[in-house]
């Protein structure tokens, strides 16, 4: 499973169509969300040509003007699309992953910038998340942020960072963090960077695909980088400590492990009390596993 989008900003410069087209055939995506495409009706043959397969499903939702747009386009290998649904800040896909059984739905978002706009899209997510059941995926630029350092040398409004969170929780969803990168967009300049593209998903989304990652690729040609969300075991490293499930069939090891973690530490920084206190849980057993 592999999910990429991508703020564009607009086909209309040279290289973009080349760009994306390298990323279809590079990383073969299940998915491509696309947003600022400032594309008027787009063709099949259009589309074909940037996917690089005939085996595609797609919807649009054109420029006003010289700005906006969005394109959402599928594998039809992999996904059996049943209903699509455009509206003024997403577009979504309803079906089924060939082989799962499980219906999910999979939205592309392109964030309005203003406080009116924003509350008629909060609105309108509401209402479709809360309605329906399914299987959710949210990705695209939200042009939100949700904590003060997913911005830097920029204007960090915490209302606005409030309603996106209450959104957020209220649907139940989870955030799936980007390994390598900080921040997903970079002004013209170079002096200012946002956390703006994300993976929002459910928890029947986690129970589907079990090893997830999201990682940014080369940004290139436009201010925002492409993130791609897939099912790969990432390696953080070697294990903390050791731990055999035979433990867990012995009496008392519950207490011994609360007993552990409700230890004081002396670190400041949350990093460092997870660290110790995962420290005192692992001499705590290793002492009780040799009794």
């Amino acid at each position: 499973m592999k999910i990429i989008t991508l703020n564009v900003r607009g086909f209309g410069v040279k290289g973009k169509f080349g760009w994306v087209k390298s990323l279809c055939f590079n990383e073969k995506p299940d998915f491509l969300a696309l947003q600022e495409t400032r594309c008027k009706p787009l063709s099949d043959q259009w589309v074909g040509l940037l996917w690089g397969s005939s085996d595609f499903g797609y919807i649009q939702r054109e420029a006003v003007g010289y700005s906006g747009g969005m394109l959402l386009i599928w594998d039809t290998k992999s996904f059996g699309a049943s209903s699509t649904m455009c509206c003024d800040y997403f577009l979504a896909v309803r079906g089924n992953w060939v082989g799962s059984g499980k219906e999910s739905i999979i939205v592309n978002i392109y964030g309005p910038h203003d406080d009116a706009s924003k509350k008629i899209m909060w609105r309108s997510l509401d209402s479709i998340l809360l309605g329906i059941e399914s299987v959710w995926v949210l990705c695209g630029d939200f042009n939100e942020v949700r904590i003060e350092s997913d911005r830097k040398n920029c204007e960090f409004n915490r209302r606005r960072a409030s309603k996106f969170n209450d959104l957020i929780n209220r649907n139940k969803l989870i955030e799936i963090p980007i390994n390598g990168r900080r921040f997903t967009r970079i002004s013209d300049d170079g002096v200012k960077f946002s956390k703006l593209d994300r993976f929002l998903v459910s928890n029947l989304f986690l129970d589907l695909w079990i090893d997830l990652s999201v990682a940014p690729l080369d940004r290139r040609i436009s201010d925002h980088c492409p993130l791609i969300l897939r099912d790969k075991i990432v390696d953080y490293g070697p294990k903390p400590f050791k731990v055999f499930n035979v433990w867990f069939q012995k009496d008392g090891v519950d207490t011994i492990i609360q007993s552990a973690w409700g230890k004081p530490v002396t670190s400041s920084r949350l990093d460092c009390i997870f660290r110790d206190k995962l420290k005192n849980v692992k001499f705590a057993l290793k002492e009780w596993s040799y009794k």
